[in-house]
C-alpha cells in the first residue's frame, strides 16, 4: 500500500519519503484499503498531492482543494502541531497486573483548588483536535432583517489608525530632491561636468538630475536644465558632444530616424528638437537622401531582395513605393527569359537565382510580395509568356 501511495505522489509531483507515507497511511483504518487503491491506480487529477493529501481526498476533501493545501505548506503546519502536540501530553501510565495486589490508598477527594485543576484538565480534554482546529470553518449566513445594526458595528468599535507607510528594509523611499538654486552655484557646476561625463545628450542629462533636484517650478525641465548649463558655460560642449553622437548615429543606422532614435534613448519629436537645438537639420536631410540614392540605385540582385524585406527602413526613408516598383519591374524583365523553361514557380525562382547569383527563395519571396505569382502560375499553366506588353 505504501509503495503504490508513494508513487501516485510521484507522478503528481509531490515525492514523499517513506517514513511521511507510512505516517499518512497510519491515519486510515484498514477498511480503507480498497479506496487508496482505487485512488492511487489512476492518475492524478491535479497537482501536487502528497501523502497527507492523499489521506484528505479520501475523506472527502476536492483534489483541487488538497493540492492547493499542498502547495502552501498546510499539511506540513498540521504535521508540525501535531507533533508539538504528542511531545507535550504526558505518555499515560502501565496499566497493572490484576494479578499483583496493590495496597493504594483510594485518592483523596479534590477540594478547593483540585477542584480547579481538575476541572481544567476536563476541559483540556474537550478541546477539538488539530485537524478540527486548523479545518475550514463554514461560515453562516447572517439574517439582515433579524439582526440590529448595534450587532453589525461591533466588530467595527476598533477603528486601524492611520499609520504612516512602512519604512523597513526593503521599503524604497525616494531620497528628498535638492532645490534648483543648488545647480546655479559653483557646486552646482561640479555636479553638472559629472552628469555629462555620463550622457550622451540633454534629454539622458535631464533623467539623471530629475531624480535628484527640483525645477525652478516643480520638476525639473528642459529650458532649467538648458537655462543651468548656458549659465556655468556648458552648453558649447554638450551641443558638440551631441553633433558627434547624432552623425555617428544616422552614419551607422543608414538614415534612418526610427532606429536613431532607438539606439539614442529618445522619442520621434525629442529627436526632431535634438536635430534642431544642435542646428543638423541640413545635413541630417543630406544623409538620408544620400542613403535614399544608394537604395534605389543598387544593380545588385541579392542586395535588393535584402531590402525588400526591409519594409519599416523602406517607410522611414520615404521610397518604399518607388523601390518596389522599380524591383517589380526588373524581375518582369528577369523572370520573362527563363518562363519557357521553367515548370512550376518554385523551379522558375531557382533558376533565375543561380543565372544572377542569388538565392532562389529570396527569388521566390520577392515574386509573392511584389505580386507577381499569381501571374506567373497563369504563364506556366499555358505553357508560353503572356501576350500582353
Amino acid at each position: 500500500m505504501a509503495v503504490a501511495v508513494s508513487d501516485f505522489c510521484r507522478r503528481a509531483k509531490s515525492p514523499a519519503p517513506a517514513p511521511e507515507v507510512r505516517e499518512a497511511l497510519a491515519l486510515l483504518a484498514e477498511d480503507d484499503d480498497f479506496r487508496v487503491r482505487a485512488l492511487t491506480d489512476g492518475e492524478p487529477e491535479t497537482s501536487p498531492l502528497g501523502p497527507f493529501a492523499v489521506v484528505d481526498i479520501l475523506q472527502g476533501t476536492a483534489p483541487a482543494v488538497a493540492a492547493q493545501r499542498q502547495s502552501c505548506g498546510f499539511y506540513d503546519v498540521a504535521r508540525e502541531l501535531a507533533y508539538v502536540r504528542e511531545q507535550k501530553t504526558p505518555k499515560p501510565a502501565p496499566a497493572a497486573d490484576p494479578a499483583i495486589p496493590t495496597f493504594a490508598t483510594p485518592a483523596p477527594q479534590p477540594s478547593g483548588d483540585g477542584a480547579a485543576k481538575a476541572a481544567k484538565k476536563g476541559a483540556k480534554a474537550e478541546e477539538p483536535s488539530i485537524l478540527e482546529r486548523i479545518a475550514p470553518k463554514k461560515r453562516v449566513a447572517v439574517d439582515e432583517e433579524t439582526t440590529s445594526p448595534m450587532d453589525q458595528d461591533e466588530g467595527h468599535s476598533f477603528l486601524r489608525r492611520d499609520l504612516p507607510r512602512p519604512r523597513g528594509r526593503f521599503t524604497r523611499v525616494e531620497a528628498p530632491r535638492t532645490p534648483f538654486i543648488e545647480l546655479t552655484r559653483q557646486s552646482g557646476k561640479d555636479v553638472l561636468e559629472a552628469s555629462l561625463e555620463g550622457s550622451e545628450h540633454r534629454f539622458a542629462l535631464l533623467r539623471n538630475l530629475s531624480h535628484r533636484f527640483n525645477g525652478s517650478r516643480g520638476d525639473l525641465s528642459l529650458v532649467d536644465l538648458e537655462t543651468v548649463l548656458r549659465d556655468h558655460g556648458l552648453m558649447e560642449a554638450l551641443q558638440e558632444k551631441e553633433r558627434l553622437q547624432l552623425l555617428d548615429a544616422y552614419t551607422q543606422q543608414r538614415g534612418a530616424t526610427g532606429r536613431v532614435g532607438w539606439a539614442l534613448g529618445v522619442s520621434p519629436p525629442e529627436l526632431n528638437r535634438l536635430v534642431s537645438a544642435v542646428g543638423l537639420t541640413e545635413e541630417v536631410e543630406a544623409l538620408r537622401e544620400r542613403f535614399r540614392r544608394e537604395a534605389l540605385a543598387t544593380t545588385h540582385l541579392t542586395h535588393r531582395l535584402d531590402l525588400l524585406g526591409r519594409e519599416k527602413y523602406l517607410a522611414d526613408l520615404g521610397i518604399q513605393r518607388k523601390f518596389n516598383d522599380s524591383l517589380r519591374k526588373e524581375l518582369e524583365r528577369l523572370l520573362r527569359d527563363e518562363v519557357p523553361t521553367a515548370t512550376d514557380l518554385h523551379g522558375l525562382a531557382e533558376a533565375v537565382g543561380r543565372k544572377y547569383g542569388s538565392p532562389g527563395e529570396l527569388v521566390f519571396r520577392a515574386i509573392e510580395r511584389l505580386g507577381l505569382a499569381e501571374g506567373l502560375r497563369k504563364q506556366l499553366h499555358s505553357g508560353g509568356p503572356s501576350s500582353t506588353p
